[in-house]
């Protein structure tokens, strides 16, 4: 079979966007464990260039500064892959906002905020710091805050169209309750600080969600099971 010039090129094109990509990924991980052993403000280009053995130039081509970096270290934690579609666009995501049963929609976006703080705390730290002396920094972090705002704002969007919300809450309230239950600062205060495990932390959030949104059942449910110590798993 004869291979014709386009399809040697369609190989070429593939194989250098595989090369980016892996690139890419030796960046991003090389800079996770600077970043959090030396700290962002002591981590050099050239010494993320080194570990993840990608020379100096590429690594400002495909990310053009430290912080652009950091950005991508956050994207990728937040998805947990490097695909380019945003979070909110994902298929998973879509069908939880149109699930017409409010406590498996917000049982499942406790179980999407688990794995998303599970695998950021340690990124939203570094970024925190950074923001204290980097105003570039800071205008990241209130970006990344914005965007985590308006997602979460989705969720009390869904539940007021349909009717789920408790008689006396607005969606604006709904969405500054997710917005303070779902963030950063909770999950760090209790996995961090106090030990949680990433399970426990799901669970009491699937319960305080539905409690602090949803109307109270009209009749007895199944209760939770209580996080005790033996259930901190």
């Amino acid at each position: 079979m004869t291979i014709t010039a386009k399809q040697r090129g369609s190989r070429a094109g593939k194989s250098g966007q595989a090369r980016t990509r892996l690139a890419r990924a030796a960046v991003v991980r090389a800079a996770r464990t600077l970043f959090l052993e030396r700290g962002y403000a002591a981590t050099t280009v050239e010494a993320i260039s080194d570990v993840s053995d990608v020379p100096p130039a590429t690594v400002y081509r495909l990310f053009s500064s430290k912080l652009g970096i950091l950005k991508a270290l956050l994207d990728v934690s937040i998805a947990g892959d490097d695909e380019t579609i945003p979070l909110a666009d994902r298929d998973h995501v879509r069908a939880l906002l149109a699930d017409p049963d409010p406590r498996s929609q917000l049982s499942g976006f406790a179980g999407i905020t688990r794995g998303i703080m599970s695998r950021t705390e340690p990124v939203h730290r570094i970024l925190v710091s950074a923001a204290a002396s980097d105003s570039a920094a800071a205008a990241l972090l209130a970006e990344q805050t914005r965007h985590r705002q308006q997602g979460q704002a989705q969720i009390a969007r869904s539940l007021a169209h349909a009717g789920a919300l408790r008689p006396e809450l607005r969606e604006r309230e709904a969405a500054d309750i997710i917005h303070a239950l779902m963030s950063p600062e909770v999950y760090r205060l209790l996995a961090a600080d106090r030990g949680w495990r990433p399970a426990r932390y799901e669970r009491w959030l699937t319960r305080i969600l539905i409690d602090q949104l949803l109307p109270p059942p009209t009749r007895q449910r199944e209760r939770t099971p209580e996080c005790t110590p033996e259930t901190n798993r």
